[in-house]
């Protein structure tokens, strides 16, 4: 009786290369949970979200500390993954590569879709989903300014303009990726100053690029006023006009030589 042997199929290398991935895009995706709660907190008018997560946002360096967290999630996970099957060593590392590869690719790949496609996205959402309503006109006759803000990341955008908004009379916000802002408003409920001075803008400070209110300044060309001259009618009753030589000096030029046309 012979014995048979079946080969069993193995399964795990392309599992861990998916274990790998989607382990990545978590590590990716975590640390921005915060900013995430953020945005949904400004679209559906949750006010506890926004003041909780907006002390973080004010930090200039919170997304570069997000970013690091996500790159310590993966290499934590890549350590624990190597020592869990004896390979903690530079030679186990290269042995492993297409797995470290795929989480930290993964990892990576995250963050640069979250900063390049997903908070712009969110936060013209935003923008739109917290309209305040305190304008109510024709959207034609609004004044626009358009700012660029000195953020570090798109991360950022969300509480530039919901901070915007927060004003009487801005009508619209459209932010425009990496950090311009094209705000449309009514001059008669809020002003560029308002705008300007707005505590946001003391940690990332704001720059005025272009708006109707530049446009119509610069296209304004100052008018010549022309000096009118009248003598009074002194000239001998001839509408007080002495020819080109008038003047204002027409009694005196007139009194002898006649040039007016005529002797007085």
């Amino acid at each position: 009786m012979t014995k048979k042997t079946t080969k069993r199929k193995n399964c795990c290398g392309p599992k861990k290369k998916a274990n790998g991935l989607w382990e990545g895009l978590m590590y990716g995706l975590i640390p921005h949970i915060g900013c995430i709660a953020f945005i949904i907190g400004s679209i559906l008018g949750v006010t506890v979200l926004m003041q909780f997560f907006k002390p973080l946002l004010m930090n200039r360096y919170f997304f570069h500390a997000l970013i690091l967290i996500s790159i310590g999630f993966a290499t934590l996970s890549s350590v624990l993954y190597l020592r869990k099957h004896g390979m903690l060593s530079l030679s186990g590392a290269r042995t492993k590569w297409k797995y470290l590869a795929t989480m930290y690719g993964s990892t990576i790949g995250i963050n640069l879709v979250l900063f390049l496609l997903i908070f712009p996205m969110l936060a013209n959402v935003s923008i739109a989903s917290s309209a305040t309503g305190m304008f109510v006109g024709d959207v034609d006759s609004l004044s626009s300014l358009a700012m660029k803000v000195d953020i570090p990341c798109s991360g950022h955008a969300p509480l530039i303009s919901t901070e915007l908004k927060t004003l009487p009379g801005v009508a619209d916000i459209e932010f425009s990726f990496p950090n311009k802002f094209d705000v449309k408003y009514d001059a008669s409920l809020t002003t560029k100053s308002e705008m300007l001075s707005l505590e946001v803008f003391d940690e990332y400070p704001a720059t005025v690029v272009g708006g109707l209110e530049a446009a119509l300044s610069s296209s304004i060309e100052p008018v010549a006023s022309t000096p009118t001259s009248s003598c009074g009618g002194g000239c001998g009753g001839s509408g007080g006009g002495c020819g080109s030589s008038c003047g204002g000096s027409c009694g005196g030029s007139c009194g002898g030589s006649g040039s007016c046309g005529g002797k007085l």
